[in-house]
């Protein structure tokens, strides 16, 4: 017996694949029935549980278990007393405290408990990367799993494909490089590249970033939206108080602690002087863009020269 507690989607059905998956490695014909509680009246259990007259083991998966009513979840931990040797019970129930109680009666009873709450914290996120990537028989680095994450965004199932297709693609070895060949075409990855590029003074590799992604059609006000972000993270970061360190410095700035690590090293380089022309240029950049400007793709060129040039300022 299996409880599968939570709503991560993807988590869930993966946790059911597995069992199943088992199931069926001793038993190729063994049949999985999944049913939820609109169609579980009372009875069917009995029914369900019932010995096949043709024998074989079954995966009965019971969906959405915390809404089952007194009488039905009475049922099942009936059942749950006394289980049927050839019959695999899945109970699949999304947290919170509602039908809590029969999940505590269940764990009495030795059913297993596997977790597939939603994956809210970067940190989190970057660890379901990095294990996805492992999964498929690859590795990456820690920064291309965050650039991968920025580009695809948080949805697991698209974080899921995206690390199978470049593990593919790649023959397991991902770095910032394979990333950016994948996925520059986002709004997301093109301008937050260009900007990273910049406020590392990397002049050629910015220009490069910055012409490609005009190129497949990013918007010109995303990129200046992008290098304004990043300039302002470098004022953040290094105005930030002395003392603060780890989640209270995390929690004083608004930002995840690994981005925070990624500032700190781009703030290398930079002065206080050098961050306020920056901005400085950010802000005629974004009006020239938004209108003041006969050739935004011009006015964001010289943007990134004069970032580049800015981080020299003392």
């Amino acid at each position: 017996m299996t409880m599968i507690v939570g709503d991560e989607e993807l988590l869930v059905e993966r946790a059911i694949g597995e069992i199943v998956a088992r199931a069926r490695a001793v038993d190729p014909e063994t049949e999985v029935v999944e049913i939820g509680p609109a169609a579980l009246e009372p009875g069917r259990l009995v029914e369900l549980t019932s010995p096949s007259l043709f024998g074989g083991a079954k995966v009965l998966v019971l969906r959405s278990v915390q809404d089952l009513g007194k009488e039905l979840a009475a049922e099942v931990t009936s059942y749950a007393a006394h289980p049927a040797d050839d019959i695999l019970l899945v109970l699949v129930h999304h947290g919170g405290a509602k039908g809590k109680a029969l999940l505590e009666k269940m764990g009495n009873l030795g059913a297993r408990k596997v977790t597939c709450s939603k994956i809210t914290k970067p940190g989190e996120r970057l660890g379901f990367v990095r294990a996805e990537v492992r999964r498929a028989g690859g590795s990456i680095t820690e920064e291309a799993a965050r650039n991968l994450l920025e580009a695809v965004g948080n949805d697991l199932r698209e974080l899921a494909s995206a690390c199978g297709q470049l593990v593919a693609d790649t023959q397991g070895g991902i770095d910032d490089a394979a990333v950016a060949r994948y996925h520059r075409g986002r709004a997301e990855v093109s301008g937050f590249t260009v900007a990273d590029r910049a406020v590392e003074g990397r002049l050629a590799d910015a220009l490069e970033q910055l012409r490609w992604a005009l190129a497949t059609g990013v918007a010109p006000v995303l990129i200046t939206s992008a290098l304004a972000q990043g300039v302002r993270s470098l004022a953040k970061v290094g105005g930030a108080p002395r003392g603060l360190r780890g989640a209270g410095l995390a929690k004083e700035l608004g930002m995840p602690p690994w981005k925070i690590d990624r500032v700190r090293t781009q703030l290398r380089g930079w002065s206080p002087e050098g961050v306020a022309q920056a901005i400085g240029v950010v802000a005629e950049t974004d009006a020239q863009v938004k209108g003041g400007a006969a050739d935004p793709a011009y006015a964001l060129e010289k943007a990134v020269a004069d970032i580049v040039t800015a981080r020299g300022t003392r």
